[in-house]
């Protein structure tokens, strides 16, 4: 590959990492090193691109991505690394799970997509289909330090081969860590370098029989590589670091996972904060799916705010209902997720037999901290179909979303303040709307935040399609009423709604729609305004 021109926030960096001499800046791409035993960093991959015209290294960071240098797919190296997202320009095909080339092991997969990370010289390359029987590299989340030792890997040029066919690595000490930048020299002088052949190559953390990815080669001076000018001796390198961008690496990882997922089944969707994070903070809310297998997948939010791809894991918080244990999930007819405090976010649930349960705390493992709120005697208010609909928000003083608000079949809308500490207790209860004849057609509620109030808003969809917002919910009632979607409206079509924050994590709250043709989309930032722009999720 050619040679790459510095620009002057590369060159600052170099200055002040690099002191024994100017890095040449040209992509760097394999490593002056000892052959790895088979079987070891087995996750390495060789990419061909363009028929043979340029090759790099990379790591697979999941079954279906492999994580390398962006530099390997620009038009030109020496006017910088900026590609764009989608198909590789070349054909390129990537080898892993092979230590040594010449022989059968290993798998071969086509390049499909490149996802870049802004700035820094590292893409995300999405293989046609999932890599087998090779253990994927835990990218780190903490950075290097000046002092520490890493190895770095790569297939390329060494100092007596000009194509080598196996994997070398060596031992690197970190000189210097700057913004998205590792400054690196060999630990034995006399045999490490990173040369050209493998853009991209890992440079791995090992400690406590761990391995973790923290950067990948990106520029070297060459010294010691075969081919290079004799006067040229420094060895130094610069990688890229990639242990801040694990958030980033795992939501791209997942995103084919959670295109899979079968949402035309989805029953209830369910929002808060179960994982981690808070409102206001950097990770956005997750949600909680139950099927009509009556299966409850939880799917953690993420910290970057991309509307298309707001989740980067699941947790599988309940089985199949064919599947031991038993579930009880295919009882539960209202589900709203709430805030008790003291911990992860919870959930109140309605059973077939009336009884209401409240999980104060619903995290990865499952549901915790169960209170019974209304016995499930098959008798009383909660049984039978008398509720219609229920959600739970901020609509007092409180700063907990655990305000209990309840449509009825006859058209009563009532709350329950402050469940947590008051259930359900008669004393307590708040009648906001007397029986009549409209509320009954509420097809579905959701709290959220929407107008800027003190306290929460209340979102309604209709059964003829409208969709209106009561701004401002508290204990004295309903204060007004803002049209976003007319009668007749496509939102006649949704048949599942969930309200949360999941993409910017503060007010105005977004909104996911399950349609009655399966396909899932999330309206953000809604607000008093309208729905606004529509992202498609699904299908």
């Amino acid at each position: 590959m050619g040679r790459r021109s510095r620009a002057a926030r590369i060159a600052g960096i170099l200055a002040t990492t690099i002191a024994a001499g100017s890095l040449v800046a040209t992509p760097a791409h394999a490593v002056v090193g000892e052959s790895v035993s088979a079987g070891t960093y087995a996750f390495t991959a060789k990419l061909e691109i363009g028929d043979g015209n340029r090759t790099c290294s990379g790591a697979l960071v999941d079954k279906q991505w492999v994580l390398t240098a962006a530099s390997c797919f620009a038009e030109n190296p020496n006017k910088g690394f900026q590609i764009a997202e989608g198909a590789p320009k070349w054909k390129t095909t990537a080898t892993v799970g092979s230590t040594d080339l010449t022989k059968s092991a290993g798998s071969v997969s086509d390049v499909v997509e490149l996802v870049p990370y802004e700035g820094r010289d590292v893409v995300m390359a999405r293989l046609a289909k999932p890599i087998a029987g090779v253990t994927p590299v835990t990218v780190g989340t903490t950075a290097p330090a000046p002092g520490e030792e890493l190895k770095v890997a790569g297939f390329g040029r060494t100092k007596t081969a000009w194509v080598p066919d196996r994997l070398h690595s060596a031992a690197f000490t970190v000189d210097s860590v700057q913004g998205g930048s590792i400054g690196i020299s060999p630990k034995s002088p006399a045999d490490g370098a990173v040369c050209k052949g493998d853009t991209g190559g890992p440079a791995l953390r090992e400690a406590n029989g761990r391995v973790e990815l923290v950067g990948i080669n990106s520029m070297s001076m060459h010294g010691g590589c075969l081919g290079a000018d004799p006067a040229k001796t420094g060895r130094n390198a610069l990688d890229t670091r990639v242990d801040d961008l694990s958030t980033w690496v795992q939501k791209l990882s997942y995103r084919d996972v959670f295109r899979k997922s079968p949402w035309g089944a989805a029953t209830h969707i369910v929002s808060g904060y179960f994982t981690g994070g808070s409102a206001g903070g950097s990770r956005h809310m997750d949600l909680i799916v139950r099927w009509s297998d009556s299966e409850v997948t939880l799917y953690q939010g993420g910290e970057n705010n991309d509307p298309h791809h707001p989740f980067v894991a699941e947790y599988q918080l309940a089985k199949p209902v064919k599947q031991n244990p038993k579930t009880i999930w295919q009882f539960a007819k209202n589900i709203t997720g709430a805030s008790f405090g003291n911990g992860t976010d919870g959930m109140v649930v309605r059973w077939g037999d009336g009884e209401l349960t409240q999980y104060t705390h619903v995290d990865k493992n499952g549901f915790h901290g169960e209170k019974t709120l209304a016995p499930g005697n098959h008798k009383g208010p909660w049984a039978a179909d008398h509720v219609k609909q229920m959600t739970a928000g901020r609509y007092t003083g409180n700063a907990q979303r655990d305000d209990l608000l309840v449509v009825w079949d006859d058209g009563r809308v009532t709350m329950y303040p402050d469940l947590n500490t008051n259930g359900l207790a008669e004393k307590s209860k708040k009648t906001l709307v007397q029986k009549n004849t409209t509320w009954p057609y509420a097809t579905q509620i959701s709290a959220g935040e929407f107008a800027g109030k003190k306290t929460a808003d209340l979102l309604v969809r209709w059964v003829d399609g409208e969709t209106t917002i009561y701004p401002g919910v508290d204990a004295a009632g309903l204060h007004g009423e803002i049209q976003i979607q007319k009668k007749k409206s496509y939102m006649t079509h949704a048949t599942v709604m969930g309200v949360g924050a999941f993409v910017a994590n503060k007010v105005p709250n977004d909104l996911l729609v399950r349609w009655e043709d399966g396909k899932l989309t999330m309206f953000a930032a809604v607000d008093a305004a309208g729905l606004h722009k529509e992202f498609k999720l699904w299908g």
